[in-house]
């Protein structure tokens, strides 16, 4: 097992060609130990986002290699790419993105089923429901909770797979502050409990308060001097 779950080298993306090409992101090295909280901070437009969704293997550098647990992901095909995204890594979004017309112990497994694991996915999601405060919740619909609940679900279904990161996109901006508070006290929990990766874009980088390491991007780059690690 690679000490290192996240290895970023050189990363560039370039959207389209000739003079109307755009480079969104240049010259991106960074890696994530098992274990780290990491934040990626930047105003609007800097191309944080673009770096998530590459790490999330939503997309593809232009240039440069990652790496999600030892494996160079350049080397896999669009359908392997897919299999080893559900398995390895674990998304949380601004919105929680749940389907209504399912329970919130149903929307936790979806992963599973995605996967094709289910043995013991059911317990495994209950326990999981219960480290999060849902325990009372889990045979609800999704659209009879609260916005702060339906976020606790989503961080949930993206850990029910083990995965060997959580990347959380602005995971607290659709909520009011007591909830925000309480999300973030949550990952940090998660964190220590199951040793868990995760990686948060955020624009509210004091709301996060001491994290392991801080990649700001500004222009496409890491700012020089501020990829920084703090230790909690």
């Amino acid at each position: 097992m690679p000490d290192n779950v996240l290895e970023v080298h050189n990363a560039e993306k370039i959207y389209g060609e000739g003079e109307t090409a755009v480079t969104a992101l240049q010259n991106i090295t960074f890696t994530v130990k098992k274990g780290e909280f990491i934040l990626i901070v930047g105003s609007s437009g800097s191309g944080k986002s673009t770096l998530l969704n590459m790490i999330g293997l939503l997309d593809r550098p232009t240039q440069g290699s990652i790496l999600v647990d030892g494996v160079d992901t350049s080397t896999l095909d669009d359908n392997h790419l897919s299999s080893f995204r559900n398995s390895k890594l674990g998304f949380i979004f601004q919105f929680s993105n749940l389907l209504s017309d399912l329970t919130v112990l149903e929307n936790v497994l979806l992963p599973r089923k995605i996967q094709g694991t289910v043995d013991g996915a059911a317990q495994e999601a209950r326990t999981l429901l219960k480290t999060v405060g849902l325990e009372s919740q889990m045979h609800k619909f999704a659209n009879k909770i609260s916005g702060g609940q339906a976020q606790r679900v989503a961080i949930t279904r993206a850990l029910i797979n083990k995965p060997a990161i959580v990347l959380a996109d602005e995971p607290t901006g659709n909520l009011d502050s007591i909830s925000a508070e309480t999300t973030v006290h949550l990952l940090k929990s998660l964190n220590r409990k199951l040793n868990q990766t995760f990686i948060i874009v955020t624009h509210d980088r004091p709301q996060f308060g001491e994290v392991d390491k801080i990649v700001t991007i500004k222009d496409g780059r890491i700012v020089e001097g501020e990829l920084e690690t703090s230790l909690r």
